[in-house]
């Protein structure tokens, strides 16, 4: 590496032994946020193990399940995470089921009919050897051809052989599927699964299971404005997860107080601030910042604000846009998951936001 140095000097890569020594009895890492690494605790998706776990058990018992699984959601809330814990409940049966985790970029085959047929039999031969489940990751980003194939091609094979179609997106995704087949979306039943914000209680545990599981606890005020900042969004619930560990660890605290979480708040902050950023020049991007400022004062009463179509019409319609504009805006910044409809829900049906404290930011940010 001689001459990469701006002063001429070779660079070494190879750390004092003393270094390397040390390294071997660094405290573990104990939150991975932004990986789509299983947090130390699962909290708060019950129901949608519960669904995937009732999937598997159907599989495992030679059947197709009664539906396929679709889990749609902002992005941050975990739907990734929830895919990877189903693949490896899967593999612990992987002499029992076959399990196949694709992107959209690796179903490259839009085939015309007659090798649908043809994938509809192999497919179908293949699962009567062994139950198999795919799992799509990023699904709103199918083709629209090729996805009609592989609904059209899951709807057969489920009918013949144990066959699982499990697909995760943003909340653009049934609308997106809806363009595939219009009634996939209507025929999932339970199979429809909404990832949003933690519970309250599901927040707290995020922190305190795996912090006690290390023999460290944190004050319930301190606890308490942690949730509260994080807006019990899972991926900031993270972020604050890793900045209190690195505190207690270089604190070698056992016990978390205000003074941990006020040292950890200025990183904290950073990396929202940075997050927020992409997203604000998304929306920019996408030409969709006057309707995010328009919608946003909706939402800025919390977390659990919500919002009627009408209420998101109304705002909307201050930008001046008409009927067909407002629809369309209110699809878009649903598609990013600014705003969602989560469903599962009992009437009145709602709009909630993605992350309520990016509202805030955005309106301070826009002129």
């Amino acid at each position: 590496m001689a001459g990469d140095h701006p002063d001429g000097a070779e660079l070494s890569v190879t750390a004092p032994r003393d270094t390397l020594v040390g390294m071997k009895a660094a405290v573990p890492r104990v939150f991975s946020p932004g990986t789509g690494a299983t947090p130390p605790a699962l909290t708060g998706r019950e129901r949608e193990q519960a669904v995937l776990t009732q999937c598997l058990a159907d599989l495992l018992g030679g059947a197709s399940p009664p539906h396929d699984v679709v889990m749609v959601g902002p992005r941050g809330n975990g739907k990734t995470v929830l895919l990877n814990w189903f693949e490896r409940a899967c593999r612990d049966h992987d002499a029992e089921v076959d399990v196949a985790t694709l992107t959209p970029n690796d179903i490259p085959w839009a085939p015309p009919s007659s090798g649908v047929r043809n994938l509809r039999t192999e497919l179908a031969a293949r699962c009567r050897r062994k139950p198999l489940a795919v799992l799509i990751d990023e699904a709103h980003t199918l083709d629209l051809e090729v996805g009609r194939t592989l609904l059209n091609v899951s709807q057969r094979v489920r009918e013949e052989a144990p066959f699982l179609l499990v697909m995760v997106g943003t909340p653009g995704l049934p609308s997106h599927l809806g363009a595939m087949d219009a009634s996939f979306w209507s025929r999932l039943g339970k199979g429809r699964l909404g990832i949003g914000l933690l519970s309250p209680a599901a927040a707290r545990a995020a922190l305190v299971e795996p912090l006690t599981a290390h023999d460290v606890c944190i004050d319930v005020g301190t606890l308490d404005a942690v949730v509260e900042d994080s807006q019990r969004y899972p991926y900031f619930i993270q972020l604050w997860g890793e900045a209190l560990w690195d505190q207690r660890v270089a604190t070698r605290a056992t016990r978390l107080t205000d003074a941990h979480a006020d040292a950890a708040r200025p990183e904290v902050a950073a990396r929202v601030t940075d997050y927020y950023q992409d997203r604000y020049r998304e929306l920019e991007a996408r030409g969709l910042l006057a309707a995010a400022v328009a919608t946003g004062p909706l939402f800025q009463a919390g977390a659990a604000a919500t919002a009627s179509d009408h209420a998101i019409d109304a705002a909307l319609a201050t930008t001046g846009a008409d009927a067909a504009g407002r629809l369309a805006a209110r699809e878009e910044l649903n598609r990013l998951g600014y705003i969602w409809s989560p469903p599962g829900q009992l009437p009145p049906v709602v709009w909630v936001a993605g992350i309520p404290s990016l509202m805030t930011h955005v309106l301070d940010r826009s002129p």
